[in-house]
Formats: structure tokens, C-alpha cells, sequence
């Protein structure tokens, strides 16, 4: 059984801002290995083809790199990355 996945406060508020969507992240946890992070976290990244403007800019990937930590019965996500090249 998969455990849900949810986004903290933190990582909500800065989804507009870094671009990235819940779906993204939720693939992104599911679908690639998790690294260890800094103070007992995990991640992970994934690639997403993009071909689209950011910042004044075009960018053909966007890479989400999610931070979270397993809690009980479910993956909090404390804060997400986005990468754009």
C-alpha cells in the first residue's frame, strides 16, 4: 500500500513561486529513488520536459527535487526545489 503524500505549509506556499505542481512532486516521490538529505530527510529529483518560458526565459526541463520525511503513515513534504535548464 502506497502512503499518501502531503505538502506541508511551506512547501504549498512556494508552489507558485518555484513552479511546481503537487503532481510533480507526488511523481516525482513515486517514481525515483530517495537520497538521504540534510537532518535526516529524504529526496529525490525528477526530470520534466518543459519548453516553456521562466523568468523571461525559456527552458527546455524542469527538474523537482522534493525534501520530505516519512511520518506515520503518510510522506511529508517539507519543501520542494525546481530546477530549470
Amino acid at each position: 500500500m502506497m502512503k499518501p503524500v502531503r505538502l506541508s505549509s511551506h512547501a504549498l506556499r512556494y508552489m507558485s513561486k518555484r513552479g511546481f505542481t503537487a503532481a510533480e512532486v507526488e511523481e516525482a516521490i513515486r517514481t525515483n529513488p530517495w537520497g538521504a538529505a540534510e537532518l535526516g530527510r529524504l529526496d529525490c529529483r525528477k526530470d520534466f520536459p518543459y519548453a516553456k518560458e521562466w523568468n523571461g526565459k525559456v527552458y527546455a526541463t524542469k527538474q523537482v527535487r522534493p525534501v520530505f520525511v516519512e511520518e506515520g503513515g503518510q510522506i511529508v513534504v517539507i519543501t520542494v526545489y525546481t530546477y530549470y535548464f
